[in-house]
């Protein structure tokens, strides 16, 4: 017997209830994500208004820029060595085919300069430095050391965030200069030692072809605004984070999760406006 309009009003009432709780979810998760931006750049400009001490005591942003700068050096000195021998592989078996693989050198400086550098750097320096971070700010916070500089009438934004912060820019596009620079090399090692494409024309035509401004000076530009989305972005999720170890945890993995969306949102917003601008 076919089930009349009384017998499936039971079943509609619930699928629109699991609608609307559906609705509802989306709803809370959105206004949460618009509080914490809201949250984050008031975060940024208090930051901004105590980077004043923080210059006037360099030090403590040097020893900074040791801990999140020159500790990252291995990982982003190798991984871009790799990353450049990868595109030289690659690229000189696409170029082959149409008898071009003396640009080999073109392609591995262009992509690295003006994507592949800032990117995975900016990607490598959010997962080592910035991770590390966001546990250091949460851990003081966890032990009350962020409370008791307040009781003794200590910044906290100007003694431990603005120093962490500054650090993060200044690191960053050295940082992703470094990988850019290692992965020509590696790609000058594939191309020149292992596949024997001249040295004279893998050189030339890769200075003919890079651009300062365009190419060299667009790479700096965009490795630094990565630089301070990820700082204000790792000390945000530290000084934010609940004084426990599991919000410590989930600040931490918060701060790799955003600061590679960010990275990437960003990445591609710049390169719209530079080839809008180019």
């Amino acid at each position: 017997m076919p089930k009349t309009w009384a017998s499936r009003r039971p079943e509609a009432i619930i699928v629109l209830e699991g609608s609307r709780q559906g609705v509802a979810r989306i709803g809370r998760h959105f206004i949460d994500l618009v509080w914490r931006v809201g949250a984050l750049s008031r975060f940024l400009v208090l930051v901004l208004l105590a980077s004043g001490t923080s210059f006037r005591r360099f030090r403590l942003v040097v020893r900074e820029v040791y801990f999140e700068g020159v500790q990252s050096l291995i990982i982003i000195v190798v991984s871009g060595l790799f990353v450049g021998m990868v595109l030289g592989l690659q690229g000189y078996e696409t170029l082959q085919k149409y008898g071009a693989q003396e640009s080999i050198g073109v392609l591995v400086a262009l992509s690295l300069v003006r994507e592949l550098g800032p990117v995975v750097a900016g990607l490598l320096f959010a997962s080592r430095a910035g991770s590390a971070i966001t546990a250091e700010i949460g851990l003081m916070k966890a032990t009350e050391q962020i409370t008791a500089m307040d009781m003794m009438a200590v910044s906290p934004m100007a003694r431990v965030i603005a120093p962490r912060f500054w650090a993060g820019v200044i690191s960053m596009p050295l940082l992703a200069a470094l990988f850019s620079a290692m992965g020509v090399f590696g790609g000058y090692l594939v191309g020149v030692v292992l596949l024997g494409v001249d040295a004279g024309a893998f050189w030339s035509q890769m200075q003919a072809a890079v651009d300062f401004r365009y190419d060299v000076l667009n790479g700096v530009v965009k490795s630094f605004v990565f630089g301070i989305a990820v700082s204000a972005i790792a000390t945000f999720e530290g000084f934010d984070a609940p004084p426990t170890a599991e919000g410590v945890s989930g600040a931490t993995t918060r701060t790799v999760v955003s600061s590679a969306l960010v990275i990437l949102a960003l990445d591609l917003v710049l390169t719209a406006f530079m080839l809008r601008q180019g």
